[in-house]
C-alpha cells in the first residue's frame, strides 16, 4: 500500500504522473489531501481537470486555521499537520509514503511516517537555493534526510545530496514528473488557448505573463513595490500587457499594503492548470517567482526572468532559458530585454516524460 500526500496546486501537478502510473499497474494507494490550498480556484479543480481519484482523506488545514482566526504560522500549521498525518498513517499502516516538493505539508508527511518507521520517498528531492531565510528550503533538507527514496531530476541534485553525506543507494536520478504533466496536459482541451483572447483580450505572444506569491516577496513593502514599480516600466517600454492571474495572498497583501496594481497590467483571478498552460504557452515571456513555473516555461520554450535572488533550478539558467533578475526594477526591465533577445533554442534538461513510470518502478523494486 503507498500512501500519497498531496495540499498544494504544484504537487497536484507534479504527483498526477505517478499516480496515473500506479492507476495503469492496479497498484492499491490513496491520497492525503491537506488542503494548503483551500478555495475551488486553487485546490478542486486541479483534481477534476487532472483527471485525479479524489483524495481518501481531506484534513483542511486551511479551513481549520481560517475558522479559528489564527495566526497561520509555519508551527501551527505544521503541527496541525504532523498529528493529522499521523493518525491517518497509524490507521492505514502504509509501506511507502510518496511526497513532493517543499511544502509544509512534506515537511509534516516526511516525519510522521520516518518516526512510524514507514519508507518515505521524497520526489524532487536535492533541490538547493542556499537561502535558509525561505521556509522552503528548511522543508527541503529537513524531507531529504529523512527519506529512503530520493527521486532527483538531474545529476545536479544527487552530487547536493551526495556531499551533504546522503548513501548513494538511496538516490535515483530519474528526471522531473513536471515533464510527464506538461506534455500530457498540454494536449488536453487546447481551446484553452482560443479562449484566452476572449475571456481578457490576450492575443498570441501578445502579452507578458506574470506570476507572484513567493513570502519573501510579497510580505516586504519593498519587494512588493518594486515589482509593481518594475512591471509598469515593463509595460511603458515596451507597450505590451501584463497579464497577472493574482495568488488570493497576493491580492491581500498588495490591498493592506495599500497598493495599486500600475497600468498595462491586465488582472485575472486564479485559473485551472489547463489554462494556466495555455496562458504560459502563448505569452511571450513570463516574470515569476515561481520555481515550478520556471521549468515549465524551460520545457515549452518560452522566456523567463525570475523575480528572485536565487533559485533552485540552476539547470534553467544553465540552458539560458531564464535569468536571476532579483526585485530591482532597472534590472528586471534589463532581464526582460536579454530574454526577449534569445533564441529559444535551449535543451530540457529535465527529462524525456516518463519519470512517473521510473519512479513507481523503483518503488515496486523492478529498477534499482
Amino acid at each position: 500500500m503507498i500512501c500519497i500526500i498531496l495540499g498544494t496546486r504544484p504537487e497536484m501537478i507534479k504527483l498526477s504522473p505517478v499516480i496515473k502510473a500506479l492507476q495503469r499497474r492496479k497498484k492499491k494507494f490513496f491520497i492525503i489531501h491537506t488542503n494548503q490550498h483551500y478555495t475551488y480556484d486553487m485546490d478542486k479543480i486541479f483534481f477534476e481537470e487532472l483527471q485525479l481519484p479524489l483524495p481518501k482523506y481531506n484534513i483542511n488545514v486551511g479551513q481549520r486555521l481560517k475558522k479559528k482566526k489564527s495566526i497561520i504560522s509555519h508551527g501551527t500549521q505544521t503541527g496541525i499537520l504532523l498529528d493529522k498525518i499521523e493518525q491517518i498513517l497509524l490507521k492505514e499502516k502504509p509501506e511507502v509514503v510518496l511526497l513532493q516538493g517543499d511544502t509544509n505539508s512534506v515537511l509534516a508527511g516526511a516525519l510522521a511516517a520516518s518516526k512510524l518507521n514507514i519508507k518515505v520517498g521524497h520526489i524532487e528531492a536535492g533541490l538547493r537555493s542556499y537561502d535558509r531565510t525561505m521556509p522552503e528550503e528548511i522543508n527541503r533538507v529537513l524531507a531529504d534526510h529523512v527519506s529512503d527514496y530520493l527521486f532527483c531530476p538531474t545529476q545536479k541534485q544527487k552530487k547536493i545530496l551526495m556531499k551533504e553525506g546522503i548513501e548513494n543507494r538511496k538516490i535515483h536520478i530519474t528526471g522531473n514528473t513536471i515533464v510527464d504533466a506538461v506534455i500530457r496536459n498540454s494536449k488536453i482541451k487546447k481551446r484553452k488557448g482560443e479562449d484566452l483572447k476572449k475571456q481578457y483580450g490576450l492575443l498570441k505572444k501578445g502579452y507578458i505573463l506574470l506570476t507572484a506569491h513567493r513570502q519573501e516577496n510579497i510580505t516586504s513593502l519593498k519587494k512588493l513595490k518594486n515589482i509593481l514599480k518594475a512591471i509598469e516600466m515593463v509595460n511603458a517600454d515596451l507597450k505590451i500587457p501584463i497579464a497577472y492571474p493574482m495568488h488570493p495572498r497576493s491580492e491581500k497583501m498588495i490591498k493592506k499594503m495599500n497598493l495599486k496594481l500600475p497600468k498595462g497590467v491586465i488582472k485575472i483571478k486564479p485559473v485551472g492548470y489547463l489554462q494556466f498552460l495555455q496562458m504560459i504557452k502563448n505569452s511571450k515571456l513570463v516574470i515569476t517567482d515561481s520555481g515550478g513555473i520556471q521549468e515549465e516555461c524551460c520545457i515549452m520554450k518560452v522566456p523567463c526572468v525570475t523575480i528572485r535572488e536565487n533559485t533552485e533550478r540552476p539547470e534553467t539558467l544553465d540552458v539560458k532559458a531564464n535569468i536571476l533578475a532579483g526585485t530591482n526594477p532597472k534590472k528586471i526591465l534589463i532581464s526582460v530585454k536579454t530574454m526577449l533577445g534569445r533564441k529559444k533554442s535551449w535543451k530540457n534538461p529535465f527529462g524525456d516524460g516518463k519519470t512517473g513510470e521510473k519512479i513507481v518502478d523503483i518503488i515496486l523494486g523492478k529498477k534499482n
